[in-house]
């Protein structure tokens, strides 16, 4: 029954779903042409042989899986691996990526008919969902064609075990579909254990996996180059109302050294015209990164509103405030900013990332602050790299783990 309903509102939404398309690409969240393949219009060929298929919803989803994708783009017994996922700021930064048989696609509305049509098309031998990826229809069409169901990085959090509980008996029956899920931490395998998943192996966060996917071209490397002759502060990931909490950040800290410019790096860039309104009436000198402004005399807030380039200014960043903890959003991934040596200071919503947070706690990354000028007391302008050695070791004990298990699924090794 609940499915029925699940199914009829559905197709309520594909009703009005030109109207909400339309508004989308206005804003800059969709692709212009590809939008359709939401829709099930497929603009690539499956080709022959294996597919794996890999799904996450946004960029923090799919690049924790990047190292895994580069080794199977290795394994001659694959031949094709696709990437699902749902947002436009996702397929922009896997254009950037060189892959050889890899290849993206929009991921279907969960309709049962899309799913349906989806899988007919594609065939993935093994279908390797990501963190809190639960799709009803699609799960359901997976198990009806016998494919292999992986949750991957699986991340369930308190309020997401609560809505799901409201309808137990029918996030029974879908969960119950998962063939094995590989969870982040404790508290996800309770909850998979309480939704009915029956088999479940803990391997650690793919976030702790260190990657590198961008060289910075000619003219970055000029522009950072005059970065390194500023005390710098970055905010990233930031939410609504929290650039302002870093450009009052940054007029605090200009009292004490005047070469300083402040890093934003919105969460959401179709925001950057409000924000710059909002800033420039604090009376500060704003600019944009597709500005192409060469010099960065007189600049007080440098705002990044291009996809994918956040690594770029991690590897000069000494402290990074992590947005979406102001607010209550429950925090972004602080986890490649530390890689990088990084001080990360966050708000007090981080419910999210609340073990990851405990691991850089213990070892004296992490801060909370609640105002700017709790912010600004804790900025720090010198790297300390000797306390991520253990997050790169781990790493690449969590990426060594994931690769042995993935394969037993991949190569029906089971």
């Amino acid at each position: 029954m609940i499915f029925f309903i699940y199914q009829f509102l559905l197709s309520l939404i594909l009703f009005f779903s030109p109207l909400i398309i339309v508004l989308r690409i206005i804003k800059n969240k969709e692709d212009k042409l590809r939008f359709k393949e939401k829709f099930c219009f497929i603009s690539k060929k499956r080709g022959n042989g294996k597919l794996i298929w890999f799904h996450g919803s946004s960029v923090g989803e799919i690049l924790s899986v990047i190292p895994i994708i580069k080794k199977y783009e290795n394994d001659k017994s694959i031949n094709k691996i696709l990437i699902t996922s749902s947002t436009l700021s996702s397929s922009k930064i896997l254009e950037k990526m060189k892959f050889k048989k890899t290849i993206h696609q929009f991921y279907p509305i969960d309709h049962i008919l899309f799913s349906k049509k989806f899988l007919d098309h594609w065939r993935p031998d093994v279908a390797i969902f990501l963190e809190s990826e639960i799709w009803p229809s699609m799960f359901k069409s997976i198990k009806d064609k016998n494919i292999r169901l992986v949750l991957l990085n699986a991340r369930i959090t308190r309020k997401s075990f609560n809505r799901w509980s409201y309808i137990i008996k029918f996030s029974h029956s879908i969960f119950g579909l998962i063939d094995i899920a590989y969870s982040q931490n404790s508290e996800t395998n309770y909850f998979l254990k309480r939704l009915n998943v029956k088999n479940i192996k803990s391997i650690g966060n793919l976030k702790f996996i260190e990657y590198d996917n961008f060289s910075n071209n000619q003219s970055d490397k000029k522009l950072f180059s005059q970065f390194k002759k500023y005390r710098t502060f970055v905010a990233a990931s930031t939410h609504d109302s929290e650039e302002l909490f870093a450009a009052k950040t940054h007029i605090l800290l200009k009292k004490k050294a005047r070469n300083t410019i402040t890093i934003i790096i919105p969460r959401h860039i179709d925001r950057v015209d409000q924000i710059i309104y909002q800033i420039r009436r604090l009376g500060l000198n704003v600019i944009s990164r597709d500005s192409n402004k060469k010099k960065l005399n007189n600049i007080d807030i440098y705002i990044v509103n291009t996809f994918g380039e956040s690594k770029k200014f991690y590897k000069f960043a000494t402290t990074v405030f992590l947005g979406g903890s102001i607010i209550k959003r429950g925090g972004q991934n602080p986890l490649e900013p530390a890689r990088f040596g990084a001080k990360i200071l966050h708000g007090p919503n981080i419910d999210n990332f609340k073990d990851v947070y405990k691991y850089l706690s213990q070892l004296k990354i992490s801060s909370k602050v609640k105002t700017p000028q709790e912010c600004a007391n804790s900025i720090i302008f010198k790297k300390n790299m000797k306390k991520v050695k253990k997050m790169k070791y781990l790493g690449t004990t969590i990426l060594k783990k994931t690769l042995n298990e993935l394969d037993k699924s991949i190569h029906n090794e089971i």
